[in-house]
Formats: C-alpha cells, structure tokens, sequence
C-alpha cells in the first residue's frame, strides 16, 4: 500500500520571501491560497500581466507586482518559490533556476517538479489543521477541509487559550507537564 510520506511544516510566512511567477488563473489560485492561510505573507509576483483579481489582492495585502517576464535574477533573496505560468517550458526553467539556488519550489500542477505541495488547511482561530492527498487529488483534501470546517466548533479557540495559560502554572519537568496536559485533554476525543 502506498503511503503519503510528506512532512507537513508550518511555516511563518511573514519571515520569508516568497516569489510567485504568473499573474493569470493558477497565480490568483495560489496567490488566494497563500493569503487565506498567511494573510501578512512576504510575496513579490512577476508576470508580463496580472488579472484584476490579482492587482486587487496585491493592494489590500501589499504584493510587489513585477510586470515583466520571469528571469532567474527574480530568485535573488528569495527562500520560497511558486511557478504558476501557463507554459511548460517557463515552468521547467523556474524549477531548474530554484534548484540551483537550493530554493523549495511548487510547480503547479507537476508534483514531479515540486519540493512541496499546497494542501487542504481548516483554520479556527490558533488551530490549524494542514491535509494532503501527497498531490494526488486536491478535490479530496477541499471535501475534507469542508468536513473539518464543519465539525470543529468555532469556540475551540477558547479551550486551546484556556490550555495555554494552564500550561504556563503547571509545576514540574517536562514529562510532568505533558502527563498534566494530556490527562486535562484525553476528553477531547471520544471513541
């Protein structure tokens, strides 16, 4: 049996640089992607053009645009790099030029040239639940996300708040203070 050997990592977006290339329909997608999840993201988008979409997301979330064609000095300070253009070859180049540089690239939609994927996340206040298909089908992870969406209350931001300044009173080493928690949250999951 296959499995997924992934290693989901959250990463604080704000503190890297971020380079999406493509300014059309797969750009917006990871662009709104991107946001949704990490809305003070450091992105810079290069294109020879950008749907209106695009331009507005760039205004309300400060994006650099770059109206011009991708070219590899656009990898220059950049730790994280998305190519989302409609050509194959430009793709294929992006991948080469952010390898060579030892930067993690995503080519959309060719797992076979991407470092990591773009998964399914559930967001409810500071819980976040990350979901991948290991690229194999996107439309799984989105009815999962709308499932999770669904049976996570709202209010858990209040039990996870809650926790965390009972964490901060519990007396002891570590394994004292993960028997504490773990005792308080074995609730949580019922069989």
């Amino acid at each position: 049996m296959e499995r997924n050997n992934l290693y989901p990592i959250f990463l604080r977006m704000h503190k890297i640089q971020t380079l999406i290339v493509g300014g059309g329909n797969v750009g917006l997608e990871k662009l709104t992607f991107l946001l949704k999840s990490s809305p003070d993201a450091n992105v810079e988008m290069v294109a020879p053009f950008f749907r209106d979409e695009v331009k507005a997301l760039a205004e309300q979330f400060n994006i650099n645009l770059i109206y011009t064609a991708y070219d590899a000095s656009f990898l220059c300070d950049k730790d994280l790099v998305i190519a989302a253009t409609d050509n194959v070859e430009v793709n294929k180049k992006i991948y080469n030029d952010a390898k060579s540089r030892n930067l993690l690239v995503n080519v959309a939609d060719t797992p076979e040239f991407c470092d990591f994927y773009l998964g399914g996340i559930v967001t409810k206040g500071n819980v976040k639940i990350a979901i991948s298909t290991n690229g194999k089908s996107p439309t799984t992870a989105k009815r999962l996300r709308q499932f999770f969406e669904e049976v996570i209350p709202d209010d858990v931001n209040i039990l996870v708040e809650n926790l965390n300044q009972y964490r901060k009173t519990i007396k002891g080493n570590f394994e004292q203070k993960v028997n504490a928690l773990n005792k308080i949250t074995e609730t949580l999951i019922s069989k």
